[in-house]
């Protein structure tokens, strides 16, 4: 069954609409997905997670069917604390103040923020499949460009990707997820078809777009500003990434997220590519069962 147990439904936090999934009693545990998905892609772990926790599944900002921003010069609409923003709104509507996150490729980029301006409020967070923005701009090399070259495509100036895109959105889905070869059985067909409803949604294309703009530009001097003040995530981290994936050749990744933490950092490989909670769900599942319940 797809998600079965969970309630699906639309909410407005501070006057823009959050597409969400809940489900699951005890401490709440909020679940952030990554580019260009939903929140879709948790379903093979969140019914298991729901044994223990409230989960709290949206669609973050600008993705699936949750609220669009206009583009703007500065793409300050997709800035990763704009997007941290509406989630500390939303789980305070849902009355958790505080809370753990369990998050992935650019929804990690989103916990991670959230947990540096609102350190009160995150008790524990997991990331999958990055290390820090500044991490990765700083490191950058021929590796990074030609891998991660969509970084660099996504940020051109709006709408020149935009165009290109929309053309053939679903041949743009099927090329930009298949960073390991894949077929178009990889994905559940209900996440399928639901990833690409919300990229034909309009304005979904055009978040996207703003979000990896974002990236160059504000999102790197929140970074920054960040380091120079001495920020870090104060709370207990996880990391995981897709050991037949980029990161683990090209970095340290948890040496990289020591630098970034005051608090104890773990973590290590999946034996996946970039979508671990899809690939290799019962193996995200352990590791999530010992750092969500430690001791």
């Amino acid at each position: 069954m797809f998600f079965e147990g969970f309630t699906l439904e639309d909410r407005q936090v501070e006057g823009r609409r959050i597409r969400l999934r809940r489900g699951g009693e005890g401490p709440p545990l909020l679940l952030l997905h990554g580019n260009p998905q939903t929140h879709a892609m948790w379903h093979k772990v969140a019914p298991t997670l729901a044994r223990r926790f409230s989960i709290v599944a949206p669609d973050i900002r600008g993705y699936g069917f949750s609220a669009k921003p206009p583009a703007s010069p500065d793409s300050a609409g997709m800035s990763k604390r704009a997007m941290a923003g509406d989630l500390v709104a939303l789980m305070g509507d849902l009355g958790h103040e505080r809370f753990t996150v369990v998050s992935h490729d650019r929804g990690a980029r989103v916990a991670h923020r959230l947990a540096l301006d609102h350190p009160e409020r995150v008790e524990r967070l997991c990331t999958m499949d990055i290390i820090p923005t500044l991490a990765h701009f700083e490191r950058a090399d021929m590796a990074f460009a030609m891998g991660y070259y969509h970084w660099f495509f996504l940020a051109q100036p709006h709408d020149k990707p935009e165009r290109m895109i929309l053309r053939d959105t679903e041949d743009w889905f099927d090329l930009h997820t298949s960073r390991e070869p894949k077929d178009r059985g990889f994905f559940h067909p209900e996440a399928r078809a639901d990833y690409l409803a919300a990229l034909r949604e309009e304005g979904t294309v055009r978040s996207i777009c703003e979000d990896y703009r974002a990236a160059t530009g504000i999102d790197l001097e929140h970074d920054r500003a960040s380091r120079a003040a001495g920020q870090k995530i104060q709370c207990p981290l996880l990391a995981l990434w897709g050991s037949k994936g980029s990161i683990p050749k090209w970095y340290d990744a948890l040496a990289i997220w020591r630098d970034f933490a005051a608090g104890p950092v773990s973590g290590g490989g999946v034996a996946s590519g970039h979508y671990l909670a899809e690939e290799a769900p019962e193996e995200v599942l352990g590791w999530l069962g010992g750092f969500l319940a430690p001791g």
